[in-house]
């Protein structure tokens, strides 16, 4: 099969698209035919070196990437023959592999995937979409409410976006540059900003009148991020999962004193993590199998961007240098 591998840390120039010997499924593993594979920011860490979730730097060579989308083509012993040749999409855990045409998933992991939902964006709800899906449980969005969200064309963003509307928000979606702003606006959004524009918190201002943000979900962090927290009101929230402005690498999320915090009337949670496994009930599951329905039913529509497999390095260029829209996916 052919694959994207990394024998040595560093640049994007250091993946490269070779031939590789075809896995074999284990037991109670299935072999999947890949049709989509996820690409996640995180990834461009890791091909730096950088320690990952389960532990330390990855063991080169490896063949990054843990979310893949195809059908099931090989059963390892003990599986239930019932999946072989189903359609399916599984988050590969600890064990990366997904950058490849073939790639071993442990069984209790898969899901079917819905009739109708096609491989890449079932792929973007097994991972973007389930945290996603994470998110939102710690708010209880209604047609009282104005979101805030920064980041609004990137993966998460474009599903929060739609979740918000389909709440009955008012949504304000933050994002760079023409082309992103008409994307959020197609999304729903009442009002599409371009962040990079030094006036953006202005415009968003004067949109929202004499009304202020009661939620802002917040991924970027910064400079940015503070602005956008600057629109909440009295009693608002600033939801916080990532700090994209500050470098997945170095950065840190934005954080408020307690006496910044009482003086605007305002709270800010961290919910990334373990918090958002406790309120799934501790299984991640939940959350995955709630983000492909929600795709299924057509309440949210996923928004990729695709790349050829052999073009994983540029992939991860593009997503580095913020020239993606959506979930990236690598196609075979």
């Amino acid at each position: 099969m052919h694959a994207v591998r990394l024998h040595a840390f560093g640049p994007a120039e250091n993946l490269t698209y070779e031939e590789v010997p075809d896995p074999v499924p284990g037991p109670g593993q299935v072999r999947v035919a890949v049709a989509a594979a996820g690409v996640h920011l995180l990834d461009t860490a890791l091909r730096e070196g950088m320690p990952g979730p389960f532990g330390g730097p990855a063991e080169l060579p490896t063949i990054p990437g843990r979310e893949v989308a195809g059908t099931v083509d090989a059963l390892g012993e003990g599986t239930d023959p019932d999946w072989l040749g189903k359609r399916v999409v599984v988050h590969l855990g600890a064990g990366p592999g997904g950058y490849a045409e073939l790639a071993v998933a442990d069984a209790d992991r898969l899901h079917a995937i819905p009739p109708g939902l096609d491989e890449p964006a079932a792929v973007a709800m097994i991972g973007t979409g389930r945290t996603a899906m994470g998110i939102v449980q710690f708010t209880e969005v209604g047609p009282d409410d104005v979101v805030v969200v920064p980041a609004a064309a990137g993966g998460i963003g474009t599903l929060l976006v739609q979740y918000a509307k389909n709440a009955g928000a008012t949504v304000v979606g933050l994002a760079g540059g023409p082309a992103k702003t008409e994307l959020v606006r197609a999304l729903g959004a009442d009002a599409a900003v371009d962040y990079t524009r030094p006036e953006w918190p202005a415009l968003a201002r004067a949109f929202l009148g004499e009304r202020r943000a009661t939620i802002v979900y917040d991924s970027v962090g910064g400079d940015a991020g503070r602005e956008a927290v600057g629109l909440l009101g009295k009693g608002g929230r600033h939801i916080v999962f990532g700090w994209s402005s500050q470098g997945i690498r170095e950065g840190g999320p934005l954080t408020f004193t307690d006496e910044e915090l009482a003086e605007r009337g305002i709270t800010s949670q961290q919910v990334l993590g373990r918090a958002m496994l406790d309120r799934a009930g501790g299984d991640i599951r939940v959350l995955e199998t709630r983000a492909l329905a929600e795709a299924a039913a057509g309440r949210l529509r996923p928004a990729v961007h695709l790349f050829p497999l052999r073009e994983a390095a540029g992939a991860h260029t593009a997503l580095e240098t913020r020239g993606t829209t959506g979930k990236v996916i690598l196609v075979p």
